[in-house]
């Protein structure tokens, strides 16, 4: 019992900063009765949320989800590149962050059941003075409960389901096949879904539309299996496509004018945002549970002349760099995206080291000894060119990287999540919120469910929205690329809408920049190929792909053909392995496991 009820008060200690957020109170000496109090259960519910932060708090982040995949390979530091190239400390002993999700997820499950058995029953007198006041929060925990199970249904395959709360140590926990899980995954949000409100007056609770894309998303899921067994069903697109349809017209959310005030530091709560994990900037809350993804994306810019660590250009800890393709991917002189994804340019903050022009390398006699730029210039310039000859590259003032010398050290660093308001330059922690659902990927979702569905002029309407979007706006100054690297004339600012949109025969022939894969022979194949594209140049680096390899059945084939790190994989990587602590700690019958034989049994094929 003690256990279980630490694990709770672990969950708890989270406080806000800001009225509109979910606020957590800090609770000390709490006693397990103290969740059968109004207050006490109103913090259950709260610290259920808790684990929301989970994706985003720490190196399980790209590590879980980024790392292994098609759209970035290991940087130059980190331990545990096994999860990119697959290695042998993949495995269920020695894997620590399959053995940490497994035991943050169940937790939080554990935590939702108890709110669920326990509100019911709860005598309110200022939160939960009526029957929908209760139900409201059931609600949430269903929602946050479908939520962890999908989840783990996602990286484990077949789970044990537990909807009872328990205050000791469980020891029975046999697995339970995969359709069930879906299928409750599915109860939880449906349920949810007829109660929550369009909007909550705490801002980070679930809501009706975050009920609705997760459906959406699920039933995608599951209906996306075609060798897999997932318990998919005819009617997964329909339902998929209804879902979706639902959230986008709600009339409650709205796609951002410019996808670059998406990672706007001071527009998080922005209309395209769903559902969100919660951070604050209280720096000792920080310091436990703090948003971390900000570190892991960046090259090292900081021992580069004319430069040094601050907060707009982050703290790199390069633990991902863009594969080749990726950075072919896109339509980078018409797709805002790409330039507004990746930094390209730093600009110079540091007076003392900002080197000089000497005989050999001055363009005129007269500027030797003079610094070749000054405080707030380009210190160093990355592009897409190749073959430049050195000499014009050594002939710029400042540190010119081409393609050709990109490396795990320098590389096109993801700026989405860089956090200028951390409290110091080596600060790891930040706290912007934690993104889980935005407005784009519910059109995502709609637009693969018609195209899976045969409708593919439905399913393009979806995506030319994006692209609307994503295409340079008419009067939008465009960045220097557009004419030094991308062909475009100086000066432009005409629209390229006209060029980004897409038609039918984007995914009808084997068009070379969608880089399909050898076994997309046909329509139906490359326009799932394509919508994988898509949700790269949209989502890139959101802690989303390796779910959307699995769940496409991609993920062996494009991860061996795109990813040069990944040379052990195997298709049994589709799944991780369960945790052996896990198993070695289950009964069954009323007494512990012992024969290997069925311990096997327990694991996941390959492990």
């Amino acid at each position: 019992m003690k256990k279980i009820i630490s694990f709770l008060l672990m969950s708890l200690l989270f406080t806000f900063s800001c009225q509109d957020y979910l606020e957590e109170d800090i609770v000390s000496g709490v006693t397990y009765p103290y969740y059968e109090t109004e207050k006490g259960i109103e913090d259950l519910v709260k610290s259920a949320y808790s684990g929301l932060r989970y994706r985003f708090n720490g190196e399980q982040s790209f590590t879980l989800h980024n790392y292994g995949v098609d759209e970035f390979t290991q940087a130059a530091d980190g331990q545990n590149k096994y999860f990119d190239d697959y290695g042998a400390q993949l495995n269920p002993s020695s894997a620590a962050y399959i053995h940490d999700m497994w035991t943050e997820y169940y937790r939080m499950i554990n935590t939702c059941n108890l709110g669920i058995e326990k509100l019911p029953g709860i005598v309110g007198l200022n939160i939960f003075v009526d029957e929908a006041s209760k139900n409201l929060r059931i609600a949430e925990l269903k929602f946050l409960r479908g939520f962890y199970y999908f989840q783990l249904v996602q990286q484990f395959g077949d789970i044990p389901i537990t909807l009872e709360g328990s205050t000791e140590v469980r020891l029975e926990f046999p697995k339970s096949p995969i359709a069930d899980v879906y299928r409750l995954i599915i109860n939880d949000l449906r349920a949810a879904e007829a109660i929550l409100p369009e909007t909550q007056t705490e801002y980070g609770r679930a809501t009706k539309g975050a009920a609705q894309h997760y459906l959406a998303k699920v039933y995608l899921t599951r209906g996306s299996a075609v060798q897999d067994q997932r318990g998919q069903q005819p009617t997964d697109m329909d339902s998929a496509a209804y879902w979706a349809d639902l959230v986008i017209n709600a009339g409650i959310y709205e796609l951002e004018d410019n996808f670059a005030d998406l990672w706007d530091f001071e527009n998080q709560e922005n209309s395209e945002v769903i559902f969100a994990a919660q951070f604050n900037n209280n720096e000792f809350l920080l310091n436990n549970s703090g948003n971390r993804t900000h570190l892991y994306y960046l090259m090292v810019y900081d021992n580069k002349p004319g430069m040094m660590r601050d907060l707009v250009n982050g703290r790199p800890w390069r633990r991902l760099m863009p594969t080749n393709y990726t950075l072919d991917l896109f339509d980078r002189k018409n797709d805002s995206r790409f330039y507004k994804s990746f930094k390209m340019t730093y600009y110079s903050n540091r007076a003392d080291n900002i080197p000089t022009w000497t005989a050999e390398n001055a363009p005129s006699p007269d500027l030797v000894g003079l610094p070749k730029f000054a405080l707030g210039d380009t210190a160093v310039y990355l592009s897409l060119h190749t073959n430049v000859p050195a000499e014009e590259i050594a002939g710029k003032p400042y540190l010119w990287i081409t393609r050709d010398n990109f490396s795990k050290q320098e590389f096109p660093a993801l700026k989405k999540f860089i956090d200028p308001r951390r409290s110091s330059v080596n600060s790891e922690f930040g706290s912007r919120d934690g993104v889980y659902a935005r407005l784009a990927e519910t059109y995502l979702i709609a637009a693969e469910a018609y195209g899976r569905k045969g409708d593919y002029a439905k399913a393009l309407t979806y995506i030319n929205t994006l692209r609307s979007r994503a295409a340079y706006q008419e009067g939008e100054a465009k960045p220097l690329e557009f004419s030094t690297v991308e062909g475009g004339l100086y000066g432009d600012e005409s629209s390229t809408e006209a060029v980004l949109l897409v038609t039918e025969a984007v995914f009808e022939n084997d068009d070379p920049r969608e880089q399909y894969p050898p076994s997309a022979t046909t329509k139906e194949q490359r326009f799932i190929h394509f919508m994988l594209n898509e949700r790269t140049r949209e989502l890139l680096g959101e802690f989303t792909r390796w779910y959307d390899l699995v769940r496409t059945e991609t993920f062996y084939e494009r991860v061996q053909l795109f990813n040069p790190a990944a040379v052990n994989i195997q298709p049994f990587h589709k799944l991780r392995p369960i945790p052996q602590q896990h198993i070695d700690r289950v009964w069954r019958d009323g007494k512990p496991i012992t024969d290997d034989n069925e311990k096997k049994a327990l694991q996941n094929p390959g492990y």
